[in-house]
C-alpha cells in the first residue's frame, strides 16, 4: 500500500540515484499571485522529469528473481526513459512499448538508455496488448506508468523534499494525468502535515480526473485533447482510490492558461518547462484557486519538449 512510511523508504532507496531538485521562488510571480509560491523543479531531475523517482523505486524494489527477466512498460514519453534508465542502473533488460507515432528523438533517447523498443499503434489498448505479449515472451515484470504503489511512492519523494525545505506550506498544487504523482504527493503531504490542502490541476480537454473526482466513479475522457501530452492518461483503480481519500479538490485549466503559465515560467524563473509542468501555475494564472496570502507549493513536473514547436508560436492554442 501507499503510506508515508513507504514513501520515506523509497526516498532512502533511490536518493543516491536521483537529483534533489531545487525549489525556486520569484518576487514578481509572488506579487502577481498575492501569495508566496515555491516551485519544486523536477525539470532538473534525471531524464528531465519526476518519472525517474517512481521508476527507480519500482525497479529497485524487485526481488532478484523478479528482476532476472527484466522489466517492461508502455509509455510514449518520460516514463519510458525513466524505466530504461532504472533498468540500466540495476543491470537488467528493459522492454518499452511505444506508439509508432512517437518522435524519433524520444525513440533514440530510450534506445540510448539500453531499452529494447516494441512499436505499436497509438492507442492504450494496443500498448497494453503489446506489453502483455512481451511479458508472455520474456517473463519481464510490468512497471506500470502510474497505477502501481511502488511508482506512486517514488513520486511522493519530491514532496518529502519540498516540505523539508518549506515546512510551512498551506497548499500544494499538482498536475494530474494518470494520478501517480498526485497520489504520492497527497499521501506524503498529508502524512507530514495533516492540515495541508492538496489540489489537483488538469487540462479542461483531458478532464477525466475532474469528472471522476466530482462523480465518485472513474469517468474516462476519450480522446484527450490538450497540448499537455503528459496529462492525457486516465485514472485507474489504485490512483483513483488514493485521490478520493487524500486530495481536497481538482480543478481544470484552459489551453490558453497553460501556454501563458508556461511562458511566464520560462521568462521569469529562467527554466525550460513542458506544458504538463505548467498546469499547476496555470490554475493561479486563471484564478481557479484562491491563493491570496497563502504559501503555495507547485510541482513542476518536467522539461522535455520539442524546442522547434514551442506553443506560443502556434495561433491554434492562443
Amino acid at each position: 500500500m501507499l503510506t508515508l512510511a513507504t514513501i520515506r523508504e523509497a526516498h532512502a532507496r533511490i536518493r543516491d540515484s536521483i537529483v534533489r531538485t531545487p525549489v525556486l521562488s520569484n518576487d514578481s510571480l509572488d506579487a502577481d499571485a498575492h501569495a508566496s509560491l515555491f516551485f519544486k523543479c523536477e525539470s532538473f531531475q534525471k531524464i528531465g522529469a519526476f518519472k525517474a523517482r517512481g521508476a527507480t523505486n519500482a525497479v529497485f524494489l524487485l526481488s532478484d528473481e523478479e528482476a532476472r527477466n527484466g522489466v517492461v512498460t508502455h509509455s510514449s514519453g518520460n516514463h519510458a526513459a525513466a524505466v530504461a534508465r532504472a533498468a540500466k542502473l540495476r543491470g537488467i533488460p528493459a522492454y518499452v512499448v511505444m506508439p509508432h507515432t512517437v518522435p524519433q528523438a524520444k525513440l533514440q533517447n530510450v534506445r540510448n538508455l539500453g531499452a529494447r523498443i516494441e512499436l505499436c499503434e497509438p492507442t492504450l489498448a494496443a500498448r497494453e496488448a503489446a506489453a502483455q505479449r512481451v511479458i508472455a515472451e520474456t517473463g519481464a515484470t510490468l512497471v506500470h506508468p502510474f497505477n502501481d504503489y511502488r511508482v506512486m511512492a517514488g513520486q511522493g519523494t519530491a514532496t518529502l523534499e519540498l516540505l523539508e525545505e518549506q515546512p510551512d506550506l498551506d497548499l500544494i498544487l499538482c498536475p494530474i494525468g494518470g494520478g501517480g504523482l498526485i497520489s504520492g504527493t497527497a499521501v506524503a503531504a498529508k502524512g507530514l502535515k495533516p492540515g495541508i490542502q492538496i489540489i489537483g490541476v488538469e487540462p479542461a480537454g483531458a478532464d477525466d480526473a475532474y469528472r471522476s473526482f466530482k462523480s465518485g466513479a472513474i469517468v474516462p475522457v476519450t480522446p484527450a485533447n490538450t497540448i499537455a501530452d503528459g496529462l492525457r492518461g486516465t485514472l485507474l483503480d489504485k490512483t483513483f482510490g488514493v485521490i478520493r481519500e487524500n486530495v481536497d479538490d481538482v480543478v481544470t485549466v484552459s489551453e490558453t492558461a497553460i501556454v501563458q503559465a508556461m511562458r511566464s515560467i520560462w521568462e521569469t524563473l529562467k527554466i525550460v518547462v513542458e506544458p504538463s509542468a505548467a498546469v499547476s501555475y496555470a490554475a493561479i494564472v486563471e484564478k481557479k484557486v484562491d491563493v491570496t496570502g497563502r504559501r503555495v507549493g507547485l510541482i513542476v513536473t518536467g522539461g522535455n519538449l520539442d524546442l522547434d514547436s514551442l506553443p506560443w508560436t502556434s495561433a491554434e492554442v492562443l
